[in-house]
């Protein structure tokens, strides 16, 4: 009775601190302050006013004014950006009622919205606040050709509506192993799941085509989703692996003219020329993901291959198929940060780029003036395991506080 108690208690109180406010003013001082927009600022000060950070610099530069709550770290970072994840569709009981992140019924199904399964009261979303996660790019899982739609929300709020600030990000699909389906069900080929990407979006050209011609044609959201990333008003989230899937998506796109994402990209590295020549940007593959199936040939050092080859990059948790369904962003930078990257490199990779990658970087990703006060706090390195995240600032507002 005591540890549930206990346990009822700390649901309690994480669900207090995960509750929206009204935007706050108050100060951050650090002895080292990373702000992912040029160099660490030593003995630093972050002022955030109505929500948007004020001032930047040294704390003999930056003056904090009087009565501002101030909080105090040895590190602070910009608050961490996610760049793909299934939380909030996917919950941490892994039972039927919070495993919404794949619908199995059909292979295409881009109408499926993730704000209607986003569920901001999912306790995974606070655990990875905890490690100073503050913006989630989250939605349907890999394992369809077209699984359904992604949102980007912040890590806080009691409602959609509070959470989300882009309901609707990407359309996500799936191409290779991860989209073929046994026991005799399409797709069952490579060429097939294929062959159902590109059908579904030569019936989107003509459903554009002809409401343009006929406004008051009656709506087909299926066609209407897959219309949106035709006339590039959402970019194409293709999960695929292997380095011959990676060029099938590249043809994909170029015949379609559409703004394509990669996401896991596990022998990116095998066609760096090609993927520089698209311009097409990846999130790659979590860094300590197994290394077996479509993922057998990953490696630890891709994302610094990526960088070197300039070509737009950020890390993700992803989804795994067990619990708690994904991983946790710091630690994968921290080990591409021993795999061939620096630290703001490593930094980068879950701050300003995922931000860029997601169209967002006006608001997160970089503490700069004019930005959203979303920052996290630490008692040490953030890639030291022994180091501990013991704050979270959302807008301004203090959301989680220590609790290891």
């Amino acid at each position: 009775m005591k540890l549930a108690a206990v346990i009822a208690l700390g649901l309690s109180l994480s669900w207090l601190l995960s509750q929206p406010a009204q935007a706050q003013s108050l100060a951050v001082r650090g002895k080292v302050i990373h702000t992912a927009a040029g160099d660490p600022v030593v003995d630093g000060v972050v002022v955030v006013v109505d929500g948007k950070i004020r001032a930047v610099g040294p704390a003999a530069e930056v003056v904090i004014p009087d009565g501002f709550e101030i909080l105090e770290a040895q590190v602070v970072t910009p608050g961490l950006v996610d760049a793909h994840s299934v939380v909030g569709l996917a919950g941490w009981l892994n039972v039927p009622h919070d495993q919404d992140q794949l619908e199995r019924s059909e292979a295409m199904q881009p109408e499926l919205r993730a704000i209607d399964s986003y569920n901001p009261a999912e306790p995974l979303i606070d655990w990875v606040r905890g490690f100073g996660v503050t913006t989630l790019h989250t939605g349907h899982a890999p394992g369809a050709v077209i699984s359904g739609q992604t949102l980007i929300a912040k890590t806080r709020g009691r409602s959609v509506e509070e959470a989300v600030f882009v309901p609707r990000a990407m359309i996500a699909a799936t191409l290779g192993e991860g989209a073929v389906r046994g026991e005799k069900k399409a797709p069952g080929t490579r060429s097939k799941a294929v062959a159902l990407l590109r059908s579904e979006l030569l019936r989107a050209q003509a459903y554009v085509a002809e409401r343009e011609e006929k406004p008051d044609k009656g709506r087909d959201l299926r066609l209407e989703s897959l219309g949106m990333v035709l006339q590039g008003e959402l970019p194409l989230l293709l999960t695929v692996h292997r380095a011959h899937d990676i060029l099938t998506a590249l043809r994909v796109a170029e015949e379609f003219g559409i703004h394509l994402v990669l996401d896991g990209a596990s022998e990116s590295y095998l066609v760096l020329d090609e993927l520089r020549e698209a311009k097409t940007p990846v999130l790659v593959h979590p860094t300590m993901r197994r290394a077996w199936g479509e993922a057998e040939n990953l490696s630890m050092e891709t994302a610094g291959a990526l960088l070197e080859a300039g070509i737009e990059v950020a890390l993700q948790s992803g989804y795994e198929s067990y619990v708690p369904k994904t991983r946790v962003v710091l630690f994968e930078a921290a080990l591409a940060a021993s795999n061939g990257l620096s630290f703001s490199q490593a930094l980068e990779l879950i701050t300003i780029r995922p931000a860029r990658i997601l169209g967002i970087a006006d608001r997160v990703g970089s503490l700069e003036v004019g930005k959203d006060g979303d920052l996290a706090l630490y008692d040490g390195d953030p890639f030291e395991y022994t180091s501990h995240c013991i704050g979270v600032v959302i807008e301004g507002v203090r959301v989680s506080a220590e609790v290891r």
